[in-house]
Order: structure tokens, then sequence, then C-alpha cells
């Protein structure tokens, strides 16, 4: 991704970021505004409700007592206190009394509960009314009661009064319905509208919930809300969408109707429209959307503007970099101006000129502690082999003064030893040299899994040797490995050099792995062991050539096996834990890559370089 670009993709973000912020700000500030109205209006009328609700209980109790003081009541009561009173005489002195009273409801009950006259319910006369019994009802307020009616059950707002003058002999029980009616004494804002549901039947039924007006739309929709009321009987805030258009929303508060005994008998539903705010919001996201539109507008020229005037700099120092690391360390830049970009060019010649002045210096340096290393490396090697032979020639020299038979015997001795000792030389002098002259490749198809049974196959003898602790071969090798262009014999030599070291990082025995796979057009070897494991200095040093930790060895096994690696165009790494092993990852192309240049020579058929205790090289 170009600079400009990131400049362009900054500049959009902020853009979009501001407008969003503040957009989302806004409709959230009128959200908050409109839910707090909205709260502000619900809870007016919900007082009002509570109000209404207690003005017309207070209305209740006091034509109740008007009953009550009145002559009817008097005259029932003295005559209930006689020895069998005809109680036909009463039977229809309710209805005057609820006539009076403008009441719906009136019923008169004797001291043990006996129905004596009703205004409602007449066939109920003679029944019992035990619960207006056993308690003193005068302070009582007002409560809500389930009226049952001849053809319907109805809610009652009711009131109960005793015969002052002649105590606990005759009740007055009085009430007015509480239905579409009362809603209608309401006073509701604007937009709002009160429902009652009388919950006086279990269950919801759709024809107990009622308006002001009458007709409740889509009744059905609130047999949710009904129910969760039903189970726990607490103020509540909901939600109806009636349609797909979020405009077409309503919050319903719910605030329940309780009885004499907690029960709950009513519901009131407090309905709020939120198409106002529902069009408001969506009026503030379409300004949002055209002014961001707008500043993306003016941010597409500022950008382009700015991004000419700051990125060329920029990518002329690019290029000059990539220049200086193709090797060209005569790139200059011509600053301009006198700002930061122009201080970065001449810092970018300033660095130029001294890198070019100490790439030389560095060369040098390089080369001499290259020689330096291969010089030590030589003469730690070659110094073995040469202190045997410079003892060897001494006992000659001073067995020359021996008797024949005693030469004779000195001089075979040291001869064999001789002959040994030159050998080793021969060896460590032909490890150096055929890592010196490591052969290009020749390419053919090669099976990777046998390549790695028969690398594995010549060290079968050594994995259950007498007096050595057992080491066991794992082969975790993919089925239908596709065939790869190799070297066989630099693969295989590259194979037993890992096997090897593998075996000499497990002295107590272990699990040698092997596992082949393939993937995204190359095939992996993995070759671990289940030694002591390397720590990340080793493991950071360890294709480094002569580098070793071992008393014997030069150092050249894994450097070797780097080397065949990177001529077959693949790739080699470790990966490894002080105390759990270390695994090998060789990763090689199917298909040949242009093999390196190297000297036509025959491949040297020496034996795998050893490599350091611990699978250090």
């Amino acid at each position: 991704m170009s600079f400009r670009t990131k400049i362009f993709l900054i500049f959009l973000v902020t853009v979009l970021a501001s407008v969003s912020v503040v957009a989302w700000s806004v409709v959230r500030y009128t959200r908050n505004a409109f839910e707090e109205m909205d709260a502000q209006r619900t809870d007016a009328l919900l007082t009002q409700f509570r109000t209404e609700f207690s003005q017309r209980a207070d209305e209740v109790v006091h034509r109740v007592e008007k009953i009550a003081d009145g002559d009817a009541a008097l005259k029932m009561a003295i005559a209930l206190t006689r020895p069998n009173p005809d109680l036909s005489l009463f039977v229809h002195d309710a209805n005057g009394a609820a006539q009076d009273q403008g009441l719906d409801y009136v019923e008169f009950v004797r001291a043990d509960g006996t129905l004596i006259s009703s205004a409602q319910y007449l066939a109920r006369v003679g029944y019992k009314n035990d619960w207006v019994t056993g308690r003193d009802w005068s302070g009582a307020p007002a409560f809500l009661k389930r009226e049952e009616l001849p053809n319907e059950v109805a809610l009652s707002l009711t009131a109960v009064r005793s015969q002052p003058q002649v105590p606990n002999t005759l009740f007055i029980i009085g009430g007015r319905r509480l239905d579409r009616n009362f809603l209608a004494t309401l006073v509701l804002p604007a937009g709002m509208h009160a429902l009652l549901y009388q919950n006086l039947q279990p269950g919801f039924l759709p024809a107990a919930l009622s308006d002001s007006s009458g007709d409740v739309r889509d009744p059905e929709r609130y047999a949710p809300i009904i129910e969760q009321m039903q189970r726990r009987p607490e103020p509540s805030v909901h939600t109806i969408q009636w349609s797909q258009d979020a405009a077409d929303t309503e919050s319903i508060h719910a605030m329940p109707l309780l009885g004499r005994n907690n029960e709950l008998l009513g519901v009131l539903l407090v309905s709020s429209p939120r198409r106002e705010m529902v069009l408001l919001i969506r009026r503030i996201e379409r300004i949002a959307a055209l002014a961001g539109a707008a500043a993306l507008f003016v941010g597409l020229l500022l950008t382009w503007w700015v991004s000419a005037r700051v990125t060329r700099p920029v990518e002329e120092l690019a290029e000059g970099a990539r220049s200086v690391a193709a090797g060209d360390w005569d790139t200059r830049l011509e600053p301009r101006g006198s700002d930061e970009i122009a201080q970065l060019a001449g810092a970018f010649n300033d660095m130029t000129r001294t890198l070019s002045a100490q790439r030389e210096k560095l060369v040098q340096a390089e080369r001499v502690a290259a020689w330096r290393e291969l010089a030590r490396r030589l003469a730690h090697e070659l110094r073995n082999p040469l202190f045997p032979l410079q003892i060897t020639l001494e006992n000659l020299q001073r067995a020359r003064a021996l008797p024949k038979d005693q030469f004779n015997e000195v001089f075979q001795e040291s001869t064999t030893t001789l002959k040994a000792e030159l050998g080793n030389l021969n060896t460590i002098i032909g490890r150096f040299s055929d890592f010196s002259k490591m052969p290009a490749p020749e390419m053919q198809r090669v099976n990777v899994n046998e390549a790695v049974r028969a690398a594995v196959r010549l060290f079968e003898p050594q994995f259950n040797a007498v007096g050595r602790p057992a080491i066991t071969p794992e082969y975790y090798l993919a089925e239908s490995l596709p065939e790869i262009d190799a070297d066989p014999d630099l693969l295989h030599r590259a194979l037993q050099n890992l096997v090897l070291n593998a075996l000499d990082a497990m002295p107590g025995g272990g699990v040698l792995t092997l596992r082949t796979s393939a993937h995204d057009g190359v095939v992996r070897i993995d070759v671990a062991d289940s030694g002591q494991g390397l720590t990340p200095e080793e493991c950071s040093r360890l294709f480094t050539p002569y580098y070793t930790s071992k008393q014997h060895g030069t150092g050249l096994g894994l450097a070797i096996v780097q080397s065949v690696v990177s001529d077959h165009g693949g790739t080699i790494s470790v990966t490894s834990e002080p105390g759990h092993g270390a695994t090998f990852h060789i990763e090689l192309p199917l298909r040949s890559r242009k093999p390196r240049v190297a000297a036509a020579e025959p491949k040297a058929e020496t034996a795998p370089e050893n490599a350091p205790t611990g699978t250090a090289a």
C-alpha cells in the first residue's frame, strides 16, 4: 500500500469517524431527549390515572356511606335485629339505592354474610358473601373487585360500610364499573392512548382489552405483555412494532391494578408512538450522510494536493533506498526546500557517503576474519594428527640405537601409526576440500520417502547396538507424496548428516522421528530427535561453517546440509527448546530451479560429517 493511499485512507477514516461520531451523538441525544419526554408524559398520564382513580374511589366511599347513613339502611338494620325478619321486603332496596347514588353495583348483606338485596344480580340473593364479615370496614378505602354479573364478569371499584347506628347488623357493598368510560375521563397527550385489560379470566382474552373508543388495534399483539404481567405483576415497559417500518412502533408502559388481596385484576397500558423520534433520527442520518459525502469530496481534492507535495519526495527517497540496496552506493538525492523531508534527503546522502566509505573497510575486515577463522580451524584440526606424528618420529630416532630385532619392532609400530595419522590428516584435508568444491546438483526425479528410508537404513545397526541405549525410529511419511527434481546423491548425503546429527544428540537413547508432507508446491522433510535440545544462541549459529561444540568433527556437517538444500532451491530451519529435542525442517520445490554455477568436479564420496553433542553442528 502506497503512502499516498495511506494518507487518503487516514483522511477518509477521520472524516467518516468524525461524521459518524457527531451523527451518533446527535441521534443519541435526540433519542434520550425523546425517551425522557416520553417518560415525563407517561408519568404525567399515570399520575393523572392515579388521581382520577383516587377521586373515584373517594366518591364511591362517600356514596356508600350515604347509603349506610340513609333511612332505608337504618330501617333494614332495625328489622334485621328482630327475630325471623321477612327478608323478601328488602329484595329490591338495592336497586333504589344504586339509582339514588349513581352506583353501578349495590348489595346489602346481613351480619352472617347472607345476601339480602342485589342491584346487579338479583338471582344471587340468599347466597353467602363471607368475605365481607369478620372485619371493621369503617375508614377502609375503596378497592378493585371482581364483580359477578348474570352474563359477564366486570371490574368494579368497590367500597364496604356497615350501618353505623345498628353496628354489626347490615353491610352495604357499593361500587362503580371500571371500564372504557373511566379511560374516557383521562386527558391524553397528543398521540398517546390508554388501554385497560380486565384480568378476570385465566389466560389472555382479546375481548377483555379496551380503550376509550372501544376499538383496539390487533389486540393479540398485547398478549405477551399481559402474560408477563400475570406471571409477575410489576410495572414494565415494552415495545410493539406494528409493521416492518420502524416508525410504526409504540412504547407500552404497563401498570398492574391489584385487588384487595393483591391479586391482579387489571392492567393499565399507556401507549406512546415513536414515529416522531424515528422520523427525526432518519432525517439526522440523511443530513449526516450528505455532510459525509461533501466532506469526502473535499477530502479527495485535499488529499490529492497534499499527497502530491508530500509523497513525491518520499517516493524519491524510497527509490534511492532501493538503489542502495541493489548495490549502487553512489546514489544521491536532491533536497528540495528546508522542511523535514529535505532534511531526511540530506541525512540519506550523508548515510550513503558514510556507507560507501565504510563498505570497503567492512569487506576487508570480513575477509581477514574469514581467513583467520579458516586458519584457526585448520590449525586445530591439523594439530591433532601432527602431534602423534612428531612423537612417532622421535621414537624412531631413539630406536636407531636399539638392537636390530627391537628396532624392527619399533619401526613396524611407528610406520603403522604414521600411516594411520597420515590417513586422518588426509581425511581432514579432504573434508575441507569437499566443502570448498561442493558439486552442482545433477537433477532427476527422486522419491523423497525412499530417500529418507535409505538414509535411515544405514544407521539401523547403531539403533540397537549392544551396550548402547536403544534409539527408536518413527516414520510419518505422507502417502502419494509427489516426486521432486533433486540430485539423489547430494540429497542422500544431506539426510545422512541430519540423521547422524540426531543420533549424536541422543547418547542416552530416544526417538528419531521422520516426517514428510507436501503443501503449496513444496515437499517438506522433518527430522526430529528427543535429545536435550538447543539454546536460541546455538540455533542462530547452527549452520555456520566450522561452528561446533564437540571435541571431534570439523563443524561442516550442517553447513554441508544447508549448501545442498540451497543448491536445490530449498530452505532449511530448526526449531528447538532446551530439554525438548530439536526438529530440522527442509522444504524443497517440486520442480528444479536454476542450480548454482560450480566447477565441473566429481562428487566426493565422503561419509556424513559428525555434528556436535546436543544437536549443535
